[in-house]
């Protein structure tokens, strides 16, 4: 798993909700310019981050995760 790969299912996930990246920040009480760069692949969320993300789409960290690595695979 790579951070590209978890921007990436993070901005599918958000697309799919239907939000911009100004929402999910506002969701996940993130700064929008982090968001972003969590999508591109230039940060590395931290776990508590990446929790965040994964309690503003409704979804277990654990599931998240996971979908990441089969996105990896």
């Amino acid at each position: 798993m790579s951070a590209a790969h978890f921007g990436r299912l993070v901005r599918e996930l958000r697309e799919a909700a239907g939000w911009s990246q100004e929402q999910l920040a506002e969701h996940a009480d993130l700064n929008r310019s982090y968001v972003g760069e969590i999508e591109r692949g230039r940060a590395v969320p931290s776990i508590f981050t990446a929790e965040k993300i994964a309690a503003a789409f409704k979804v277990p960290l654990s599931s998240l995760l996971a979908r990441c690595e089969r996105m990896a695979a």
